[in-house]
């Protein structure tokens, strides 16, 4: 049966680079990951592959470039004076975190520097990679009316359940 929209979905979850084989992330033996379906708060590849799942079910998903960070933006890569970046001491690689234009929070790699300028890029660091998931769907339950309103995961309110991770 598939999952639809508005439901909390709880996975375990590893992420690699589908290239490499490198680990990207995991959360095994840790608390599963939490999210509403249909609210774009996955990526779009990973929900579109978890909606036909159930609940106890594992698979290794491949999630292309284009349904997970996008690919590269050549023009999302900057030079700015070395001046905007008074006090900062830095390293190539290295992430720093910005206002954007509409006051939203971006992140930034720095990819080279010189005395007089810094060049950034504004890509995703994992834009351009296809992604490997190897997951277990540990839940799957109706969202609150709450939950679908705000977009939160309510944990407490779930309580006494055989799932509910609160140790009850």
């Amino acid at each position: 049966m598939a999952i639809e929209e508005n439901k909390v979905v709880g996975i375990e979850y590893t992420v690699k680079d589908a290239q490499s084989g490198e680990v990207i992330d995991s959360n095994v033996g840790h608390k599963p990951l939490k999210f509403i379906t249909g609210k774009n708060q996955i990526i779009p590849g990973l929900e579109n592959q978890i909606k036909n799942m159930n609940a106890g079910e594992s698979a290794d998903v491949l999630v292309k470039a284009e349904e997970a960070y996008g690919q590269q933006d050549p023009n999302a890569v900057q030079t700015l004076p070395r001046e905007q970046f008074e006090g900062i001491d830095l390293q190539e690689g290295m992430t720093l975190y910005g206002q954007g234009e509409n006051g939203e929070t971006v992140q930034v790699t720095v990819k080279s520097f010189d005395e007089n300028s810094v060049t950034i890029d504004f890509n995703h660091p994992l834009a351009g990679k296809d992604l490997l998931f190897s997951i277990n769907i540990k839940e799957v339950r109706e969202a609150t009316p709450e939950e679908v309103m705000t977009g939160q995961v309510q944990e407490e309110e779930h309580c006494g359940g055989d799932s509910c991770g609160c140790g009850h």
